[in-house]
């Protein structure tokens, strides 16, 4: 709990910045969200503090707000990567990924939630002249990629429907799906079978599988996923032959990310 001697004697500004860190500091692998209420109860300042606070902390992309809970997002790992005896979520992943690809002869991608977007955080490139167009740093929308809609399937069913309901959904395609019924049953149906799939949604000629990585508490923390041209495989092809190379490469990463 914040000392509130200490916050007395500190400038005005240290005292926002303080309560900022005690706040990040109260979340854990037990404390995943937070309300208002309980930041300010564990972090030690009033309610009114708190909610600057997070809604501050939002709006720099550290924390997701869903209308009620608030919680981590990846920019937080920019902060723990500067610490010198940690590794990077990237870092951890990139052997991982080799792994996958090796086995597949595709380039394979590691994307993590921020915000309302899929962030590509990681990637082992295949030699092909042909390339998808998937960099770090690279952001999709979650609705539409089959690795955001891996990501979607971590969510309750009233959060994806509220990010549903508050998203413009725009086709990229003519394949691309734009009802809101037939997004949510896609991202159920990822739920259910593991993996998504998306079929030239994204771009003529383009198919991708994604399968999540789960912590050790069956939280989906990322989506690892492939891409390859329509003309080279199947959606039949990817699911029986990409899925076990992914799932064996995301479980492994799960187990000490």
């Amino acid at each position: 709990m914040q000392d509130c001697k200490t916050e007395a004697r500190l400038p005005e500004g240290m005292a926002g910045l303080a309560k900022g860190l005690a706040i990040l500091e109260a979340f854990s692998p037990r404390r995943r969200r937070l309300t208002i209420t309980e930041a300010a109860e564990v972090s030690g300042t009033s309610r009114a503090s708190a909610r600057r606070c997070l809604l501050t902390l939002a709006e720099l992309g550290y924390l997701d707000f869903d209308g009620k809970y608030f919680r981590p997002q990846a920019r937080l790992l920019a902060l723990s990567s500067g610490y010198s005896g940690s590794r990077s979520l990237p870092e951890i992943a990139q052997p991982f990924l080799v792994s996958a690809r090796n086995r597949l002869n595709e380039s394979i991608s590691l994307a993590v939630l921020d915000g309302q977007s899929a962030l590509f955080v990681a990637r082992a490139e295949a030699e092909r002249l042909v390339t998808t167009g998937i960099q770090l740093g690279t952001r999709i929308d979650l609705y539409c990629s089959a690795t955001g809609r891996v990501l979607l399937s971590g969510w309750l069913d009233d959060r994806i429907a509220g990010y549903l309901d508050e998203t413009e959904i725009t086709a990229r395609t003519r394949h691309s799906l734009v009802k809101k019924a037939a997004l949510r049953d896609a991202v159920k149906q990822a739920r259910a079978n593991g993996y998504a799939t998306t079929d030239q949604e994204l771009e003529i000629g383009l198919r991708s599988i994604a399968v999540p990585v789960f912590d050790g508490r069956g939280n989906v923390v990322a989506a690892m996923s492939a891409s390859a041209s329509s003309a080279r495989v199947t959606i039949s092809q990817m699911v029986n032959t990409f899925v076990p190379a992914l799932r064996a490469s995301a479980d492994g990463l799960g187990r000490i990310a």
